[in-house]
């Protein structure tokens, strides 16, 4: 049934003309409106895509939305943190994270952070064929 459908996954936002700055100008991506107001799409490298879309009563997912594999997290990390993301910590959880935000307990490293409407994204480290 689902065979030939182009499925994608979409999240709220409070404000499109915010997250289309972020997500346009500080992660980089390509960002298209919709037909109708208040909706975005997000052109992820591999060529998926996802749709935001202005909710009046949005609340921020508690959960992470959107995960970005990247060959090396701390330098990824850095550069983020120099284009103003603020990474999340996590203290005294199962996810803790050191001073740059990075969980280095096991399995990839990953770090996470918040769009502007609260939305948690992350970027962790591919796995490498070593």
């Amino acid at each position: 049934m689902f065979e030939d459908t182009k499925a994608f996954s979409s999240f709220s936002v409070d404000d499109a003309a915010a997250a289309k700055d972020f997500y346009e100008g500080v992660l980089g991506l390509s960002v298209s409106e919709g037909a109708m107001p208040g909706i975005l799409s997000l052109r992820l490298p591999g060529g998926a895509e996802v749709m935001a879309y202005e909710k009046p009563d949005h609340t921020p997912a508690s959960y992470t939305v959107v995960h970005f594999p990247v060959p090396d997290l701390p330098a990824t990390v850095a550069d983020l943190a120099g284009r103003g993301v603020t990474f999340e910590h996590y203290r005294d959880t199962a996810v803790e994270t050191d001073d740059d935000g990075i969980f280095r307990g096991g399995g990839p490293l990953i770090a996470w952070f918040t769009d502007p409407a609260g939305n948690v994204l992350a970027v962790l480290e591919e796995e490498r064929d070593d």
